[in-house]
């Protein structure tokens, strides 16, 4: 995989349709993760007329407050995005008190909008 882009779902002012918005560090979409944190579940999952009984791995992302690219279209979060391999090495492998600093918004330019519409899927990727 060469490139990476990020998606939210938003209303469309004009179609009053949901649209699919992409997200992207720039134009050649170079690659960026989300931090997350895998950890096991010991209840059940599912449905209650069919649960599943544990444990269940499971995952999540943290999050951290918009910048101003992503706050129109998500205007409570955007995803704790980590833009180098050393960000990534920091945060898997580093304390909380070293890691806990990339828990921060992206620079206003530092991610654009480069797909917006009904597709679900990148298609400049694919």
């Amino acid at each position: 995989m060469d490139t990476v882009v990020s998606y939210l779902i938003s209303a469309n002012p004009e179609t009053k349709k949901k649209d699919v918005v992409w997200f992207a560090l720039n134009d050649d979409r170079p690659l960026f993760a989300f931090a997350g944190i895998w950890t096991e579940f010991k209840g059940d999952r599912g449905t209650k007329s069919k649960p599943i009984p544990g444990p269940h791995l499971v995952n999540g992302f943290l999050t951290t407050a918009p910048n101003a690219a992503v706050e129109p279209i998500h205007p409570k979060a955007m995803p704790m995005i980590l833009t180098t391999p050393e960000e990534c090495d920091v945060w898997m492998r580093a304390r909380w008190d070293e890691a806990k600093a990339l828990q921060r918004p992206l620079p206003d330019d530092a991610l654009r909008i480069v797909a917006r519409g009904a597709d679900k899927e990148d298609v400049v990727a694919a």
